[in-house]
């Protein structure tokens, strides 16, 4: 499993089954993180260079990006496989 370096990953009462082992990324690399890569997904494609009005637009915004990523088949596995552990671009 792959642990971000937050420090409850490491807390003494958390117990870690003998069959999972943790894996820290470097500090300060995102792009190893496969948590980030839907993020920067959604921001690449539908949030960013835009401007909003109001808070209600933001959110209906963020909520047709999350729905439209959520409607493409494979796209969450896709963007947090393996392959992206590799951190080729940092």
């Amino acid at each position: 499993m792959i642990a971000d370096g937050a420090s409850w990953h490491r807390a003494q009462a958390l117990r870690i089954p003998a069959h999972i082992t943790l894996i820290d990324i470097p500090p300060v690399t995102p792009a190893c993180n496969p948590a980030e890569k839907p993020w920067q997904y959604l921001k690449d494609n539908f949030l960013s260079h835009r401007l909003f009005s109001t808070y209600e637009d933001i959110l209906h915004a963020c909520q047709h990006a999350w729905n439209s990523m959520l409607a493409e088949a494979g796209r969450i596995a896709s963007l947090t496989s393996i392959q992206h552990l590799l951190c080729q671009d940092i």
